[in-house]
């Protein structure tokens, strides 16, 4: 059958691209294994040469498959299930490019464009370790090749095709006609939590940043197969700060966008998909000052190995956990299952396994230094802290993993049986982590103060104690007034917590100052060569961040309204803590009132933004907030909320909406009752009564379509509602033609609908009318974020840091060895 309409060209493009990128990444495999394995110059030469055809190769696929998949979604091809299932015709331009990663394939195809950049830099800037370290790059680029691949083969899915017609993937009569595109008239539309600007620039970053992590994992994996354990390391620690850099940066957007987009509250909750980019690069960090330590000492080399190999397979497992649908049900934001659980472990395991069995097997030759770090060294100091992320990362991934270790476990045991009981972490996810990481932060903020301030060997422990002396002095007086004038008293958990936030703060302040002493001091104020300390100077900055938003984050919309919204058994919500706003009514919110005054709608879309005024009770601020909320959009169950925040230098007003009005349980099933009543008389209802002020009747009224002879009556009603507030309501009759059309008017705050229905000399009939489905209403859900400036200031200062340091270590590794 010829379907009529479909522009099947992009697609075929497209396949063959793919197709392309598939040979010729396993090519480059292949040609750049047999470089590294040949001895002859010439030899390894030309089939070096013939990798680096392959590899471009490669790079133009992936390009074309990217350009080819944007001009099907922006173009709104709909007979592509990529297009139909990610857009839709009402869809910003701005966020055409977030189709691509709402997507799993997608998402793999971005990672793959990143490795191409990351791969042809390393083709012209690396001569002595290219063959080895792009036999890896291109193994991964390979592996990622078959995940957008979409091959059955042995009655198995490899991969899942980005170029997939709609009418072979869905079952419907519509497709059985070849004018099948003229019903399919729109998309299914991007996710909303993801039309965010954020969502533009958050995950390229991201998955630069999963890409980089590749580079140096790629070096140690070629340091032990060609059993060169020394010489990776120079090259690959650039590489290894870049990647800190540029992940650490996309997770922080990443928080950025969830304080921004997603109800709950804050930046971070220890979601599963946050903590499975968290890992990484806490290992990250582990492996970069370790090999620090070796480049000054020859110590940690062993270690070293360990975290950036680890660093990378958890970029991998965190891929397998986040896309295998092991995680949809304790995750706001992983992939749903496309049925490639098999190939998602597969993939890890061609990792994990040989770098395994290099690391074990070569484990004896990796040199090592038998005698141990003197404990006034700051190698040592380093290698407490680096031992530290580890364990603290370790922590993470595992109770992250236990929706996957009870699934392993119930599968040996059997689901419920005695011998099993699945693992949880009681009713407070987010204190489980807290308790175990505020220690972790205690620790790390004390050796990050003090471990520049050592020597590499050994250090006098009088020369240590001088020049921490007014540092500490200074940290603890700063510490001091934070606590006791900042009315830091987080005790929903008890006096121990709270003391350890205590602690904590006083550890952080000590990193910010011990480390800007050290720039000025040790470092005399270079700062082309003060990376580190800046980086940790931002880390400082960052942690006390986190402590002071999170322990001081103030509920601002206790319940002042009387109104109490019932949240359901599965909400953490308390109605104690929301404020019902009905519209127009000025309600008390502590120091502000505030006032739902109208919603504005989407367009194209079913989704409202409401306009909240916030006016504090000494009238120096006045302000309009726009949360914005919707209702079973795009087959998510229940009430979705993007906040909005008014932002200070010093804190932020931070509010969403936790409830609306269901219009399918609000139908309006009351009707009129009919009263008479003269001037001056009273109609009473439920909730107060109302006075009839006057009768205004007007002859040839002045606008378009009324005739002479056609007329207006106007009745004032005063009403006297029992909360002791006043309104006026002024329903209106029309003669038109001889026809009379009524025009009610509604008091939404008192849930009344009065209707002028006829006049007889000074008498007035009136339909009267209550009903809750009339009122409109929004429950808000507002906090004050203290000081989280702090933080976002420290995740700039850190990458800067960070990126400085990566540059220096560049100009480094161009000076001659025997030079360093």
């Amino acid at each position: 059958m010829d379907f009529i309409g479909e522009n099947l060209v992009p697609g075929q493009l497209g396949h063959f691209f793919i197709l392309i990128s598939l040979i010729a990444s396993l090519a480059a495999t292949v040609a750049y294994f047999f470089s590294a394995q040949k001895t002859n110059p010439d030899d390894k030469l030309k089939w070096r040469n013939l990798a680096r055809i392959f590899f471009i190769a490669e790079t133009i696929s992936i390009v074309s498959i990217f350009a080819i998949l944007f001009f099907i979604i922006s173009n709104h091809l709909f007979e592509y299930k990529y297009a139909w299932q990610h857009s839709s015709r009402s869809l910003e331009m701005k966020y055409l490019l977030s189709c691509f990663w709402e997507g799993q394939e997608g998402s793999f195809l971005l990672w793959s464009f990143w490795h191409c950049i990351l791969g042809l830099v390393i083709m012209k800037k690396e001569k002595l370790w290219e063959a080895p370290v792009m036999t890896v790059v291109s193994f991964m680029q390979f592996c990622l090749a078959t995940m957008i691949a979409g091959i059955a083969f042995l009655n198995l899915k490899i991969g899942s095709n980005p170029f997939v017609l709609l009418r072979n993937e869905l079952e419907a009569p519509i497709f059985s006609r070849p004018d099948y595109l003229m019903m399919v008239q729109d998309g299914n539309d991007l996710n909303p939590l993801l039309q965010n600007y954020w969502m533009v620039i958050h995950p390229p970053v991201l998955f630069l940043g999963f890409a980089a992590t590749l580079i140096p994992f790629a070096y140690a994996i070629s340091g032990l197969w060609k059993r060169d354990f020394t010489g990776w390391v120079k090259p690959a620690l650039p590489w290894a700060l870049f990647a800190a850099a540029v992940l650490g940066l996309g997770i922080a957007m990443g928080a950025a966008w969830a304080y921004e987009s997603l109800n709950f509250g804050g930046y971070w909750a220890w979601d599963p998909v946050e903590n499975a980019s968290l890992v990484p690069w806490l290992i990250l960090i582990a492996g970069i000052h370790t090999m620090l330590i070796f480049r000054h000492t020859g110590n940690a080399l062993r270690a070293s190995f360990l975290f950036i190999l680890l660093s990378f397979l958890l970029v991998l497992y965190s891929t397998y956990l986040t896309r295998s649908g092991d995680l949809q049900e304790t995750s706001v934001h992983a992939f749903t299952d496309l049925g490639m659980k098999w190939q998602l472990r597969t993939f890890l395991l061609l990792f994990l396994l040989p770098s395994a069995i290099f690391y074990i097997q070569r484990y004896k030759n990796i040199p090592f230094i038998k005698k141990e770090e003197e404990s006034s060294s700051r190698e040592f100091l380093m290698f407490i802290g680096s031992l530290v992320f580890f364990l603290s990362a370790l922590t993470i991934i595992l109770m992250t993993s236990l929706p996957v270790i009870n699934k392993i476990a119930s599968a040996f045991a059997g689901e419920g049986t005695e011998l099993f009981k699945p693992l949880a972490f009681g009713e407070d996810t987010a204190f489980a982590y807290n308790r175990i990481q505020i220690f972790v932060a205690i620790i790390i903020g004390l050796l990050t103060a003090i471990s520049q301030y050592f020597k590499y060997k050994s250090t006098p422990k009088a020369f240590v104690t001088r020049k921490l002396l007014y540092p500490a002095i200074a940290s603890v007086v700063i510490g001091a007034l934070i606590l006791a004038f900042g009315n830091i008293n987080y005790d929903e958990y008890g006096i121990g917590y709270l003391g350890a936030i205590w602690f904590a703060i006083v550890a952080a302040v000590f990193t910010i100052i011990a480390n800007a002493a050290y720039i000025w001091i040790g470092l005399k104020g270079k700062l082309k060569i003060s990376g580190g300390s800046i980086a940790h100077l931002g880390f400082g900055l960052m942690l006390l961040g986190v402590l002071i938003s999170s322990s001081k984050k103030e509920v601002l919309s206790y319940n002042t309204s009387g109104i109490l919204i019932n949240f359901g058994k599965e909400s953490k919500e308390k109605p104690g803590e929301n404020l019902t706003l009905i519209k127009g009514v000025r309600t008390d919110m502590g120091k502000y009132w505030v006032t739902y005054e109208k919603e504005e709608s989407h367009p194209e879309k079913p989704l409202w933004f409401y306009h909240l005024r916030f006016e504090t009770k000494d009238g120096k601020e006045n302000f309009v907030l726009k949360p914005n909320a919707f209702v079973n959009y795009k087959g998510n169950e229940g009430l979705m909320a993007n906040p909005d925040a008014k932002h200070y230098w010093s804190h932020d007003i931070f509010t969403y909406i936790t409830s609306l009005p269901d219009p399918e349980k609000n139908k309006d099933t009351a009707s009129f009752r009919t009263e008479t009543i003269k001037v001056g008389d009273t109609l009473f209802y439920s909730k107060g009564y109302a006075v009839l002020d006057n009768i205004n009747s007007r002859d040839n009224i002045p606008q378009p379509g009324f005739k002479p002879t056609d007329s207006a009556t106007i009745a004032t009603l005063k009403v006297y509602a029992k909360s002791q507030s006043l309104f006026t309501m002024e329903p209106l009759l029309v003669n038109k033609g001889g026809q009379l059309s009524s025009y009610p008017d509604t008091l939404i705050a008192e849930n009344l609908v009065v209707q002028l229905q006829n006049i007889r000399g000074n008498e007035a009939e009136f339909g009267i009318k209550e009903s809750d489905s009339v009122m409109q209403y929004v429950t808000l859900k507002a906090y004050n974020f203290p000081y989280i400036n702090l933080l976002w200031l420290g995740i700039l200062i850190m990458v800067v840091g960070l990126i400085m340091s990566t540059i220096r270590r560049v100009q480094l590794n161009r000076v001659p060895v025997h030079k360093i």
